[in-house]
C-alpha cells in the first residue's frame, strides 16, 4: 500500500474517492436486458440493490411502503418526526418552509419531543400491513432503551445505524451496547454501521451483523467533514470492507456479510462504482430525496442536521428530479446521473461484460481522476 510523507513527522495512506477511480470496459458485452441486478440478504429477495436511507426526508411509511413495492427496502428512521409526532405531515410542511437561517435551530427544538412506543409500534404496523419486507433503523444510543418495542411491532430488517459504529464503544458514563449479546439474541438480520475501515468492518462481523454499512459523514447533507475533521473516501473505505468480507467468509467458514456503500452517492456512477469497488448494495439518502413523492419535498436532512450540541449536517436543498419510479427506472428527464439508476446499473455491468452483481465486483477500475466542470 502506498503512503505518502506529509511531512517528516506523519505519513499517511493514499485514499480514493468515487470521482478518483473508472471502470473500464472489457472485451465482452452483453445485452441490458440479460444483466440481474437483484440482490438478497437473509431470506429477503429484492429486485434492485437500493435500500433507502432511515431519513425524515426520504422515508415515512407511505414512501417506505412505495419503495418497497419498486423492489427495493425502505427503512424508516424510528428516531424520526414519525415517531415523535401523531400529525407528523404537518411538522415536515414546516420543516420544509423553515428560513434557512433558522432551519438547524428550529430542527433542533422540534427533534427534542419524546419518542412515543406506541407510535413507533402503529408505524410499523403500517408497513406491515402493506404487505412490504419491514425494516426500521435506530441509532446505537437509542437501541438499548427501544429494541424491545421494535422487536415486539415485528421487523424483518434491523438497522442500526450511526455516523461510526464500532463493535467496542468505550464509555464511563453509560453501559455501552453489547452488540454481539444484541444481534445474537435478536431473531431478525441486522444490518450495523458506519465503519470505514478493514479493521472497524471486521470486528462488526464478527458480532453476528448480516451487512455492514461503510461510509463516515460522506452525503451531501452532512458536514461532518468541516466540523471534525473526519471524512472516509469511499472507493477505499468499500474495497477494504469487501477486503475484511473475503476474509471472514474465510475465518467463519463460510459466513456472508453483505457490504453496503451509505453515503456519498450522488449519481448512478457513483453507486456503480460502488458495486463495482465491491459493495453488495448502496443506501442512497439525496439521490432519493429528489423524488417528487418523498416527504423533503426537493429537501433533504439527516439526523446530524438537529444534534443538540454539535450538528453536523444541515437541510439541503436538493430540488426535484422525478418520481421514485422515474429516480429507480426512468424515464430520466435528465442527462446528470440522477434519474434511472437501474438503467444505469445495468447499462454499465452490459457494456462491462457481467451478468450479476457479484460477478460485477470484479471488473477492472483505474485510478483516473474526474473533475467535472
Amino acid at each position: 500500500m502506498t503512503e505518502v510523507e506529509i511531512g517528516v513527522g506523519k505519513r499517511a495512506r493514499r485514499a480514493y474517492a468515487f470521482d478518483d477511480i473508472a471502470i473500464v470496459p472489457s472485451r465482452r458485452t452483453r445485452d441490458p436486458h440479460d444483466v440481474h441486478v437483484g440482490w438478497s440478504i437473509d431470506a429477503f429477495q429484492f429486485e434492485t440493490p437500493i435500500i433507502a436511507a432511515p431519513m425524515d426526508s426520504v422515508m415515512s411509511p407511505a414512501t417506505a411502503i412505495r419503495f418497497g413495492q419498486l423492489g427495493g427496502l425502505g427503512v424508516l428512521d424510528l428516531e424520526g418526526v414519525w415517531t415523535r409526532y401523531e400529525d407528523a405531515e404537518s411538522v415536515l410542511a414546516e420543516i420544509r418552509g423553515l428560513p434557512d437561517d433558522v432551519a438547524t435551530t428550529r430542527m433542533q427544538e422540534i427533534y427534542k419531543a419524546p419518542i412515543r412506543p406506541d407510535l413507533v409500534t402503529a408505524r410499523l404496523a403500517e408497513i406491515r400491513a402493506a404487505g412490504v419486507v419491514v425494516a426500521g433503523a435506530l441509532s446505537p444510543q437509542r437501541t438499548q432503551d427501544l429494541y424491545q418495542t421494535v422487536v415486539d411491532a415485528g421487523v424483518d430488517v434491523f438497522v442500526i445505524r450511526g455516523t461510526t459504529v464500532s463493535a467496542e464503544h468505550v464509555s464511563k458514563n453509560t453501559e455501552p451496547l453489547n452488540l454481539k449479546k444484541f444481534i445474537y439474541e435478536l431473531d431478525v438480520p441486522v444490518i450495523v454501521g458506519g465503519a470505514s475501515t478493514y479493521t472497524a468492518a471486521l470486528h462488526l462481523m464478527r458480532t453476528g451483523a448480516a451487512g455492514v454499512l461503510v461510509g463516515f459523514g460522506g452525503g451531501a447533507a452532512s458536514t461532518t467533514r468541516a466540523s471534525l475533521g473526519i471524512h472516509a473516501p469511499m472507493a477505499t473505505a468499500v474495497a477494504d470492507v469487501a477486503g475484511a468480507r473475503r476474509d471472514y467468509l474465510d475465518e467463519s467458514g463460510g459466513r456472508y456479510v453483505h457490504v453496503i456503500a451509505d453515503g456519498g452517492l450522488g449519481t448512478s456512477g457513483d453507486m456503480v462504482k460502488a458495486i463495482a469497488t465491491g459493495a453488495d448494495a448502496v443506501m442512497l439518502g439525496a439521490a432519493l430525496a429528489r423524488a417528487t413523492d418523498v416527504p423533503g419535498g426537493g429537501f433533504h436532512w439527516g439526523a446530524e442536521a438537529h444534534h443538540p450540541e454539535l450538528p453536523r449536517g444541515r437541510r439541503v436543498h436538493v430540488g426535484s428530479t422525478g418520481t421514485l419510479e422515474n429516480i429507480l427506472y426512468g424515464p430520466a428527464p435528465t442527462t446528470n446521473g440522477t434519474a434511472n439508476l437501474m438503467g444505469a446499473l445495468r447499462r454499465s455491468m452490459a457494456t462491462t461484460g457481467y451478468s450479476d452483481l457479484k460477478e460485477f465486483q470484479k471488473v477492472e477500475v483505474v485510478v483516473a481522476p474526474y473533475h467535472p466542470h
